[in-house]
């Protein structure tokens, strides 16, 4: 039986305010989606590469590194370190994003938010959960905008079974990052790319760019 974990993320907003910069009464203009897909037998190497960081950069283990509040310096070395660690596990390790341009999302699309995050997750992720037996699915909780209770979990099962048709198992289980390591590694991967699209910087996506899958929508 093959099994993975994937962690996942987000960066930007699901807002849709326009006519103000962002950050200054405006929305983003570009949501981000990423993921860390790791075997069991090497998610703790993903987890070690982050306490490796808190140890260099003096950060206080006691409260949770967000890439929002990285520096340059810290935002590089992240992406040095996530672009080693992939090469050396090729085949246990990958990296996942998609980035939707948020002011080309039709206007009907826009009144449920949800549905769009929903396709975006299985847009980026179902091609790589179906290569599996059972798939672990660690979102942050606050990642998850999902108003009607179950409906990703179950809405990531169907197209797996019924449009996919293969047999894998999905667990989902919510984890709140500040308790774990690897979703703060989503968090930082999510930051490398939201950042290039949406602020256009750029050097840790030049770093780690070609190690990732990423997908665009509404480009």
């Amino acid at each position: 039986m093959t099994s993975t974990n994937i962690y996942l993320d987000e960066s930007g907003d699901l807002g849709w305010t326009f006519d103000s910069p962002y950050r200054r009464g405006g929305s983003s203009r570009y949501l981000t989606i990423a993921s860390l897909i790791v075997s069991p037998e090497k998610k703790h190497l993903p987890k070690r590469m982050i306490k490796k960081l808190y140890q260099k950069f003096k950060w206080d283990p006691k409260v949770e590194k967000k890439w929002s509040e990285m520096t340059i310096e810290e935002r590089t070395e992240f992406a040095t370190r996530a672009k080693r660690l992939v090469e050396a596990n090729p085949d246990d390790i990958k990296y996942v994003s998609i980035t939707v341009r948020k002011q080309n999302v039709q206007a009907h699309i826009r009144t449920d938010a949800n549905k769009l995050y929903n396709y975006m997750i299985s847009l980026s992720l179902v091609k790589h959960m179906k290569l599996f037996d059972n798939v672990t699915f660690i979102p942050d909780p606050r990642s998850v905008k999902v108003e009607s209770g179950n409906s990703l979990h179950d809405y990531l099962q169907t197209e797996l079974w019924f449009q996919e048709s293969v047999s894998t198992v999905l667990k989902t289980q919510p984890l709140d990052s500040s308790a774990c390591t690897n979703l703060q590694f989503a968090d930082m991967l999510s930051g490398i790319v939201q950042g290039h699209f949406e602020d256009s910087n750029s050097e840790p996506w030049r770093i780690l760019s070609s190690k990732i899958s990423y997908n665009t929508l509404f480009f």
